[in-house]
């Protein structure tokens, strides 16, 4: 057989026009940097001021007592015009008034439950510093007593209360706590986490309306907060929970965790290719690694215990599990 050159007739080719061509792509295009998200944790970090919580405190005292003092002034004319009809517009307002005292009633205990969460993370700490054996058993106790109820720690609390005993160091006790009581809530977190990131990005991939992806992102990072913390027995009414997202985005606006580099995008795609080729799809690539990265250091403030070796989970896994072929599929 030869193996000389080959000659390809292109006569009979169809030639193609420039302007049929397909448009190149701007490759000096800038990169996505997660604006979406970057909003986001500025208005969740920023703090209000003296003047401002002032207005506010009186604007709604003022409009508390108009209303209180117009709601009376209604109801005594209507009982002076007719009876029945007062006597049910008050039932209806002592109802109103039962349903929002209950209302403040689960804000304070889920204010109560964030604070046993802190105190119990404060002993862990003081624990985990110190080594103990005797803080290391505290530390299970509350936990055992923390989760008491609870069947999805069941099981892990029994392994523990087991095996502890033949514990006796300090450091020992409290990596078998972690892994027996808290491993499955670990998990459970993550799959929040994994699923705030895939909506996030798929909002600001394909829904190109202005603010449309500030909104949905702080919406599913609070949402996302609020679960986290849940999962971690600090149940939280509306309050609580703007305080958690509150907290969570002022550690990462104050580490500059929320600035998004390269490496967010080099995890997903591998350099950076689809963030010029399609911004939208870059920006909703980067909001999405940047939503993983707010929901590993909630759980960080949400846990009752600091992570131990190798057991914090990694923001690039959390990444590659939630967003790497999301929108090739």
């Amino acid at each position: 057989m030869s193996k000389g050159p080959v000659l390809i007739d292109l006569e009979d080719q169809p030639s193609v026009k420039v302007e049929d061509a397909a448009p190149v792509p701007d490759l000096t295009a800038p990169s996505p940097e997660g604006r979406a998200m970057q909003v986001a944790a500025q208005v969740g970090a920023r703090k209000g001021s003296w003047l401002g919580k002032l207005f506010w405190s009186l604007l709604i005292g003022f409009l508390g007592a108009g209303i209180s003092v117009t709601a009376w002034d209604f109801a005594t004319g209507l009982v002076a015009r007719s009876p029945t009809l007062g006597m049910v517009f008050m039932a209806m307002g002592g109802a109103l008034l039962v349903v929002a005292l209950a209302l403040v009633l689960r804000e304070l205990a889920g204010f109560a439950r964030l604070r046993r969460v802190d105190q119990l993370r404060s002993v862990a700490d003081a624990a985990v510093v110190s080594g103990e054996l005797a803080d290391a058993r505290d530390v299970a106790d509350r936990l055992d007593r923390f989760y008491q109820g609870r069947s999805d720690t069941r099981w892990g609390r029994e392994r523990l209360a087991e095996r502890r005993g033949d514990v006796l160091d300090g450091d020992a006790l409290l990596v078998m706590a972690e892994a027996e009581v808290l491993a499955p809530l670990d998990t459970a977190a993550q799959r929040e986490v994994e699923a705030a990131a895939r909506q996030v990005a798929m909002v600001t991939a394909l829904v190109p309306l202005a603010l449309a992806d500030v909104v949905a992102a702080l919406s599913a990072n609070m949402r996302m907060i609020r679960r986290i913390a849940e999962i971690y027995g600090g149940r939280s009414g509306t309050l609580g929970s703007w305080r958690l997202f509150r907290a969570v985005m002022t550690h990462l606006v104050a580490t500059g965790a929320v600035a998004a580099g390269d490496d967010l995008i080099g995890t997903l795609v591998g350099g950076g290719a689809l963030a010029k080729v399609s911004r939208r799809f870059g920006e909703g690539l980067v909001n999405g690694a940047l939503t993983a990265r707010v929901g590993v250091a909630a759980m960080e403030v949400c846990r009752p215990m600091p992570f131990g070796e190798a057991r914090q989970p990694k923001v690039s896994g959390l990444v590659k599990r939630s967003l790497t072929g999301l929108f090739d599929r």
